[in-house]
């Protein structure tokens, strides 16, 4: 494996490792926003895909617990939607950014041979199918950010402003970066700037 900034990890295990952070911080830049609302405003009938950022923003929860479980090979598969409860607000944020942080702990161990393995994912009625780890990350980020988008639109008709949620980890952004980031404990800003 090359040396990059990440330690002794190829290019891919790097990559997913940015984008587990980057995912948390999208995460909780969307939902300090949200946390804004009244609690019947973030229930309240909007258009999108599922009919409330209150729904939206829980599916995106529900799913993300799912997939980190198979990572972890935690054994739950379905259970995990049996089990889940829609959260408030106010719980919401706290239930995202520990989902976040088991994903960023699962990224920050991933070398280029564990994303080349599969996992057992649970399809209920269409049985047990083993997936590889590198194309399930890469669906959970699409997922968060299919979902993301969905509820930023939805929060631009309240009268809250939605965040800015497209940043990455460039240098132009740099500044402000570094600052959310030490704010979240999120990483060593230096490794991704």
């Amino acid at each position: 494996m090359a040396e990059t900034g990440f330690g002794r990890r190829g290019a891919l295990a790097a990559h997913f490792r940015k984008m587990a952070h980057n995912n948390a911080w999208a995460n909780w830049r969307l939902l300090s926003a949200c946390a804004q609302l009244s609690e019947a405003a973030f229930e309240a009938a909007r258009t999108s895909f599922f009919p409330s950022l209150h729904a939206t923003l829980n599916h995106n929860l529900m799913i993300d617990l799912y997939y980190i479980d198979a990572l972890e090979r935690g054994g739950l598969g379905r259970q995990v939607f049996a089990r889940f409860r829609p959260l408030e607000i106010a719980q919401l944020l706290p239930a995202q950014a520990a989902a976040d942080r088991r994903l960023i702990a699962f990224c920050d161990g991933a070398s280029e041979d564990l994303l080349a393995t599969t996992v057992d994912t649970d399809r209920g009625e269409r049985g047990r199918i083993e997936e590889r780890v590198d194309d399930l990350l890469a669906h959970l980020f699409q997922h968060q950010i299919h979902h993301r988008g969905q509820a930023h639109a939805m929060l631009a008709g309240t009268a809250v402003a939605p965040p800015q949620l497209d940043e990455y980890f460039l240098r132009y952004d740099s500044q402000q970066t570094r600052v959310e980031l030490r704010r979240l404990d999120l990483a060593p800003p230096e490794e991704f700037l």
